[in-house]
């Protein structure tokens, strides 16, 4: 995530969790991972992207073990303070995985509204079918194809969405299989409706 080694959301992070229209849109993406990926107590799965946690605290009551990865340290503190409502075990790692490697391997990976700010995405796919065993899955949701008014801030965005059959094919390529992509969410800003989609597959 090159563009991230800034941190864009320092001055931003306080205030994250309080758009609506941004928590009505991860709860609706959680819904459909949970429903797809059938997450189990015994997991121990890894948050791309994680930011303030909107998305793991809904996963959390389902596995064992989330470790939340996110280059933005101001995001990061905002979820160490909501720790003690996170019904799973937490580990929280500041780390650019672009640039970086993690340690261990992952049961499922899981990612909502983050690939959009990485300029390399098979790369990051790549990082992805490392870090899972045989059998782990992705649920990976974005943004469809927009016209760049979504983000009226620069926050490191690389691309104005994807088309589902080009992020298709890059986690085909990577190796993953059984995959779907479907309709997740729509985000509604006063200056538009913008869909989003939820990526799924194995291993």
């Amino acid at each position: 995530m090159e563009a991230m080694s800034k941190d864009f959301f320092e001055g931003k992070a306080e205030e994250y969790d309080r758009e609506a229209a941004r928590k009505r849109n991860v709860s609706n993406i959680a819904r459909l991972m949970r429903a797809e990926a059938e997450y189990k107590k015994n997991m121990n799965i890894m948050d791309f992207g994680s930011g303030t946690g909107l998305l793991l605290s809904d996963i959390a009551p389902y596995v064992n073990k989330i470790t939340a990865v996110d280059i933005s340290k101001s995001m990061n503190e905002v979820l160490e303070s909501k720790r003690e409502n996170i019904a799973c075990e937490l580990e929280i790692v500041e780390n650019d995985l672009t640039k970086e490697d993690l340690d261990g391997q992952f049961d499922a990976v899981i990612s909502s509204m983050t690939v959009h700010h990485v300029k390399d995405v098979s790369q990051l796919f790549e990082k992805f079918y490392k870090l899972l065993p045989v059998n782990g899955t992705i649920a990976i949701a974005d943004l469809d194809t927009e016209d760049g008014s979504f983000h009226k801030e620069n926050t490191g965005v690389f691309h104005f969405g994807f088309d589902r059959d080009d992020i298709l094919e890059i986690a085909k390529n990577t190796g993953f299989r059984n995959l779907k992509v479907q309709s997740a969410s729509i985000i509604d800003k006063p200056y538009g409706k913008y869909p989003v989609f939820l990526l799924t597959g194995c291993k």
